[in-house]
């Protein structure tokens, strides 16, 4: 198994968000990926293997699989194109949310992910409670997504962990809001782990449709 720690979503080393790639030579057993993603302690460690034309991918974090990781599979796209098969311009990973394909586009690289809308619902005085504050709108999917007043809102936004653990059935806490530079801000939580994920692609799945759609 060859490993490496890529830094995504940044344009210099120690930068962005760390993930680490194992490339092995055969699939591993799920108990040893954990573990060495335990030892690893990055919010994620990616693993593949070559199958055919494309690659088998699977994410762990230090304490479970997840079914989807942006910044890692940025990372591991990375990986594959400049030392595993730098000839390739493109790669495909066959995953547990469908293949998800990753081009160059010049110095650049182009990922195509699943469009996960989440779906509205009503807040209610116990989701106040765990946020400690008062959504505009929430809306659940893989993760809870809790749409604020305004970026502000969502940049002095603390978040209590163990309240938050109370929004049972979500992988992260994500708040949003509309952005004064950028189309939408967000950020990330994840209540289980008692951590911030400083860029998390894998929730831009249901952001971009919701805010899609707003906007």
């Amino acid at each position: 198994m060859r490993y490496y720690i890529a830094d995504a979503f940044a344009e210099e080393i120690f930068k962005g968000n760390p993930a680490g790639v194992c490339v092995c030579d055969k699939a591993l057993p799920a108990e040893l990926m954990q573990k060495i993603a335990f030892e690893n302690n990055f919010s994620e460690t990616a693993f593949i293997v070559k199958c055919g034309d494309k690659y088998n991918l699977r994410w762990f974090t230090p304490q479970f699989e997840v079914d989807l990781c942006g910044h890692a599979t940025l990372a591991t796209s990375f990986i594959v194109l400049n030392y595993v098969e730098p000839t390739l311009d493109e790669v495909r990973f066959s995953t547990v949310s469908g293949e998800i394909t990753v081009r160059r586009n010049g110095e650049l690289y182009e990922m195509r992910f699943p469009d996960r809308m989440p779906e509205k619902i009503e807040v209610t005085s116990e989701i106040t409670e765990a946020l400690g504050v008062i959504p505009k709108e929430v809306y659940s999917g893989r993760d809870f997504f809790a749409v604020l007043e305004n970026e502000e809102a969502v940049r002095n936004y603390s978040p209590d962990y163990e309240k938050l653990e109370k929004l049972k059935g979500y992988l992260g806490i994500v708040v949003t809001a509309k952005g004064e530079n950028a189309d939408f801000v967000s950020r990330f939580f994840m209540p289980e782990l008692k951590l911030e994920d400083p860029v998390t692609g894998s929730a831009h799945s249901s952001l971009v449709p919701l805010w899609g759609e707003k906007l």
